[in-house]
């Protein structure tokens, strides 16, 4: 396994790419969330590409515009599609073997992927898609909804009761979440419609995961209703996969996409 540096044109900017090489047809597009840079944080991205890599999967990452060595302006993940889209074509150059691409985007870049309806790409894995129409990521507490089905959750669980009537619990924790639980969940904002019309329209497949203690993905299994892609949930994770296990699982689902 070989790591190239590479740069490629992006409406008269200039975009800088990595890429982990492998010789097989599929290859993994790593779309970076929010103003993170193509490394991931403490280079959390460019060791999952080595070791996709180190399987045969070609893996692509990039600094999009006025992030890290990339040159123009920063117009965020809503105005990252020409970002993409020259990332997806440099690396089918860079990579003439590779037929099928999937395209990997956590939180706001799965958001992305889903504005421009996966174009160019041949499938999608989306993870703890972002919905929320300002920066603040909504309260500290997840949503109503997932609070709610949580204490179910816990209820049906024998050692949680147990738990319970030993005093294991922390009372005011729990009349926290349970108030929390008792209050209507925010209406959907323009944002979520965009992004669900777009999954809608996209034509090719995907798949949704979440993780489990994430509030991100929390808001958007409590607002998706959708039915025509499968979503799969990773107990214990938090929104970067960070724990061994999710590390492991989070390896597990993008190697099936890759090789289906």
């Amino acid at each position: 396994m070989s790591r190239r540096h590479l740069s490629f044109a992006c409406e008269g900017e200039t975009l800088i790419g990595t890429l982990d090489e492998g010789a097989a047809s599929s290859g993994l597009l790593i779309v970076s969330g929010g103003n993170e840079l193509r490394s991931g944080a403490f280079a959390g991205q460019a060791r999952f590409a080595a070791r996709l890599a180190a399987q045969g999967f070609p893996v692509f990452r990039f600094d999009r515009r006025g992030l890290g060595d990339s040159s123009g302006e920063n117009d965020g993940f809503r105005g990252s599609r020409e970002d993409i889209l020259a990332a997806l074509a440099a690396f089918r150059s860079e990579c003439p073997q590779v037929q099928r691409v999937v395209a990997f985007g956590n939180c706001d870049a799965a958001s992305a992927l889903m504005l421009m309806r996966g174009d160019m790409c041949d499938a999608l894995v989306l993870s703890n898609p972002w919905t929320y129409d300002d920066d603040t990521g909504g309260q500290d507490l997840p949503p109503p909804d997932a609070i709610r089905a949580r204490y179910a959750s816990r209820l049906r669980d024998p050692a949680q009761v147990l738990r319970l009537l030993r005093g294991g619990v922390n009372i005011s924790s729990l009349f926290r979440g349970l108030k929390a639980s008792l209050a209507r969940s925010k209406p959907a904002g323009t944002l979520y419609a965009e992004i669900a019309e777009g999954l809608d329209a996209a034509t090719k497949p995907y798949v949704i995961l979440i993780a489990d203690n994430d509030r991100t993905g929390q808001e958007f299994v409590a607002r998706w209703d959708g039915t025509n892609g499968e979503v799969r949930r990773c107990a214990g994770a938090s929104h970067a996969y960070v724990e061994p296990h999710a590390r492991k699982w989070l390896e597990a689902q993008l190697l099936e996409m890759l090789r289906g």
